[in-house]
């Protein structure tokens, strides 16, 4: 009873989190040329100049090596001050073309630029009130995703299929967040290119849709998928 409780209470402030955000990252628009290795972004999903890059990634339908930096978290965060000489985020690596950017209004202005028509997506380009929409979403969630839980880290990068509106795929994102899970983030929004794809490995359009290859479990259900991420690696 408790845990269909806390469950509940659970998709219904993710929910809250999308709508204050007016379903961004919800469908693809706008889409240019494709990058050939995936970009590399470290993040923490409670963090709302973070949220305004993974929007972008998923309207861009792009796909990104995501590397979870919530507080706390011994790995990630102090790989952010080496490479780039302080732990600020988001962190945006482009491996295509060598450029790696702070500021989150400056990496959506170069997805955009890169791998977009030019045009900065419409809800992304609101100033102060894209920023308090994001801010409103992190409080729906009170700060879910935001600090480290102890965890084992995995060997291998997990995957993840994925859009950022999706409120289900948000519980799993904060989960992966606070174990310091490593992913690659398959973008599937509506209208991406890569569903059929996605269809035709997993056999439904549905997500979010976890593969871990250091276990050989694929499976939906965000409920479920949270469950397995804590029991797995959670010390």
């Amino acid at each position: 009873m408790a845990f269909d409780l806390r469950r509940s209470l659970d998709v219904a402030t993710s929910l809250g989190a999308s709508a204050a955000r007016l379903g961004s990252g919800m469908s693809v628009a706008g889409v240019g040329k494709r990058p050939v290795q995936p970009l590399a972004l470290y993040d923490f999903e409670a963090c709302p100049y973070c949220r305004k890059v993974r929007e972008a990634l998923s309207i861009l339908d792009l796909d990104a090596d995501v590397y979870p930096c919530p507080q706390g978290g011994p790995r990630f965060r102090e790989e952010v001050r080496s490479r780039g000489g302080k732990a600020q985020f988001p962190y945006l690596v482009d491996p295509n073309t060598g450029v790696a950017l702070y500021e989150s209004d400056d990496i959506i202005r170069y997805l955009a630029r890169e791998y977009g028509n030019g045009s900065v997506p419409r809800l992304l380009a609101l100033g102060p009130l894209t920023l308090l929409g994001s801010a409103l979403a992190s409080g729906w969630r009170l700060g879910r995703g935001g600090r480290y839980r102890s965890a084992r880290p995995a060997a291998q990068p997990l995957e993840l299929w994925s859009f950022e509106a999706s409120p289900f795929c948000r519980l799993v994102r904060e989960a992966l967040c606070e174990l310091e899970l490593p992913y690659r983030l398959h973008n599937v929004a509506k209208g991406s290119a890569k569903r059929d794809a996605f269809v035709a490995r997993s056999g439904k359009m549905m997500v979010p849709y976890l593969v871990d290859p250091n276990t050989g479990v694929s499976m939906f259900e965000s409920a479920d998928i949270v469950r397995y991420l804590h029991t797995t690696y959670a010390r």
